[in-house]
């Protein structure tokens, strides 16, 4: 299923990810209860066809696991913005989601 990119959903999701403020994170399911959906799925859908130009690594998977395939470049952004990291030396890194999460008021 190929989501339109000028559609409400998109224009949402990439608001929301846009307003997450340096160092914190939302997962994929974050985002989408935010607009009232249970559809995690989806929003990674529109983070991977229209999120290049938002901070996309402040959207992370389950468990704290930055970007699939986006580790090496999600690290960088992580360490820069000064994101709370468990394992930061180790390969299988994760973002602290504990003490980075973030939602919006």
């Amino acid at each position: 299923m190929r989501i339109a990119p000028d559609g409400p959903f998109v224009t949402h999701v990439l608001d929301i990810v846009d307003s997450i403020p340096p160092g914190r994170v939302m997962t994929y399911g974050d985002v989408a209860a935010v607009l009232g959906s249970r559809g995690a799925r989806v929003v990674g859908q529109v983070m991977s066809h229209y999120g290049s130009d938002v901070p996309w690594w402040r959207v992370i998977r389950a468990g704290g696991h930055p970007p699939l395939e986006h580790e090496a470049r999600a690290l960088a952004h992580y360490r820069a913005e000064g994101t709370p990291l468990l394992n930061a030396l180790a390969p299988g890194y994760r973002v602290d989601y504990a003490a980075a999460r973030w939602s919006p008021a």
